[in-house]
């Protein structure tokens, strides 16, 4: 029979060991952690003064490396800190962390208010980190791997280094949202959910860093002299239940342990070190473990899953500008919120960081009432957010149907009809959004420009491109648009200013090259066209095309410089 030990709460005073004394440790990482920031800040300053720096020294960036073999910084910063968790456990999250640092103060402010925030316990959310890991780190390969068993032409990339870049924040969000994620994973997530609140429910790097920990050989270790008396549980900031397990397993052996030595710190008897030595099978794990409570039962754990994804669908991406670890986060507390609420509503509330949310007649206090307004308010929220995202999509998809149909079709009643649909979708998003979509007046700008609307079009890119939004693709339509008015200048100067912002649209050398032939100016057109072959080798109408300029201009060198190519690509054998 497994052998189990009962839950207790860890004394403050037992077997003559007085209170609990302060961490020394924790001053230390704390200076680590400021440290860290510091780094940061310098490492923004070098771009902003030198123009290109090392690329993003985040986690995130591995997904680069999977899907496009762009070994960055990030990348390798990430599988060192694997490698090195597996020897040394799990030490990166809890001394190198700028969202555990937030998080490690928003508890100790907590703290210093007499507040201590009751950790969540559930059997599902727990599982968000991991899944949430899965889809950021081994789905790019998963899928790739599936489309080419499919038959699917989907090239594995090839490895490179790419270590500097001239736009350091293009992988993350905007200065409001930046400062909304912080607040939201390093504070919300711990007063709603207890200390380490988002490492539990919702970073997918910490997940990796838990499965890598489960090897290492060097743990929280206890010598004959540990009391029991359960201080180091009491300063444990990441909710492991230290006591129980160095009594269970002479060690700890939870995979949310950071390392961050508090436990050591603290030990009235010295009794607690940091050491290497055997660590216990899976099935030892398996049968000897402490009895866990849980605070939902299985029907309210199925809620609570359901609640995280429809929050998390509806706010993923919303605006273009909702991250995935914010969204993440949105969807563990929301959960958390909504069925707080409903057991307020049902008479079984509880409490909440110390203020009572049902009385014992099962009536909600006036916090429990302020409580679930708050809730209600909150899944309103939540509701139009994924009315806007359905929409949305709705819109897109119209939108892609529409502009893939042939010029021939545009005349057709049905495509009129589709397009008529989608502006008015996207429209109905703009309308009823709480918050600035730059990426959205484009989508918006391309439909009007697609039902000859160019001042509608003029305007919304106009908006977009003020905003901020993909300089490039924004100046070539309105290239677009001033042709569409047969303003042939403007036309030009747009589509140069795109090319010269760093559009790699090769369709614009072509459209340059029929406003030069619109003004005789076959020479330059035959300039702009080499710069599409330039680009695009294989073109051979291009090519053809330019063997004909060149014939017009009496240039036989450059005319036969394509012939040749013509020919070699005529002479080359065709699989099918």
């Amino acid at each position: 029979m497994a052998a189990t030990l009962e839950t207790t709460k860890p004394a403050t005073k037992a077997g003559g060991c007085g209170p609990v004394r302060p961490s020394k440790t924790s001053k230390r990482r704390a200076v680590v952690l400021v440290l860290v920031h510091l780094a940061v800040l310098v490492h923004v300053a070098h771009w902003k003064i030198n123009g290109t720096t090392l690329t993003p020294l985040e986690p995130s960036e591995s997904m680069q490396t999977l899907e496009l073999g762009y070994v960055n910084a990030g990348f390798l910063l990430f599988t060192g800190a694997i490698l090195l968790t597996m020897v040394i456990g799990r030490f990166f999250c809890g001394w190198a962390c700028h969202v555990v640092a937030y998080q490690d103060a928003c508890a100790w402010i907590l703290g210093k208010l007499k507040l201590r925030p009751k950790p969540v316990r559930s059997r599902l959310l727990v599982w968000v980190p991991i899944g949430a890991a899965f889809y950021m780190f081994a789905w790019p390969t998963v899928y790739r791997f599936t489309m080419n068993l499919a038959g699917a032409d989907f090239p594995w990339p090839t490895w490179v280094l790419h270590l500097t870049t001239d736009d350091l924040w293009r992988t993350f969000p905007g200065p409001v949202v930046s400062i909304l994620t912080l607040l939201w994973v390093g504070a919300l997530a711990v007063w709603f959910l207890g200390a380490k609140g988002f490492c539990t429910y919702g970073c997918p790097y910490g997940a990796v860093f838990g499965i890598a920990e489960k090897v290492s050989p060097v743990r929280i270790r206890v010598t004959d002299a540990c009391e029991g008396c359960g201080h180091c549980t009491a300063v444990c900031t990441s909710n492991v239940r230290v006591h129980e397990e160095v009594k269970l397993f002479k060690m700890v052996v939870d995979s949310g342990c950071m390392k961050c030595l508090d436990c050591v710190s603290v030990c009235p008897k010295d009794a607690l070190y940091f050491g290497a030595g055997p660590i216990p099978s899976p099935s030892e794990l398996r049968h000897v473990r402490p009895e866990r409570r849980w605070d939902y039962t299985w029907p309210e754990e199925c809620a609570l899953a359901v609640l995280f994804f429809a929050a998390f669908w509806s706010f993923r991406g919303l605006f273009h500008a909702v991250p995935f670890l914010f969204a993440l986060a949105i969807g563990t507390t929301f959960a958390w919120l909504a069925m707080t609420a409903w057991r307020v509503m049902r008479g079984k509330g509880g409490s909440w960081n110390g203020w009572r949310l049902s009385e014992s007649d099962g009536k909600p206090t006036r916090v429990g009432r302020n409580f679930t307004l708050i809730a209600v308010a909150a899944a309103g929220l939540t509701a139009q957010a994924g009315w806007l995202q359905w929409n949305l999509r709705e819109g897109l998809a119209l939108k892609a149907q529409v502009a893939a149909a042939p010029s021939e079709a545009h005349s057709v009643p049905a495509w009129k009809s589709d397009l008529a649909s989608a502006r008015a979708t996207l429209d109905r998003v703009a309308a009823w959004s709480w918050a600035p979509d730059a990426q959205l007046d484009v989508d918006r700008a391309d439909l009007a420009l697609l039902g000859g609307d160019l001042t509608g079009a003029e305007t919304l890119f106009r908006k977009a491109f003020a905003a901020g939004e993909d300089g490039p693709y924004v100046l070539a339509r309105l290239g677009d648009v001033e042709a569409a008015r047969g303003k042939t200048d403007a036309a030009e100067k747009a589509y140069n200013d795109a090319l010269a912002a760093g559009s790699g649209d090769l369709s614009l050398w072509t459209k340059l090259a029929d406003i030069a032939m619109s003004r005789g100016d076959t020479k330059a057109a035959a300039g702009y066209l080499e710069q599409f072959v330039k680009g695009n080798p294989a073109a051979m109408p291009i090519r053809d095309g330019l063997v004909t300029l060149y014939e017009m201009l009496g240039d036989k060198a450059a005319a036969e410089v394509h012939r040749r190519a013509l020919r070699e690509a005529a002479s080359r054998p065709t699989h099918k």
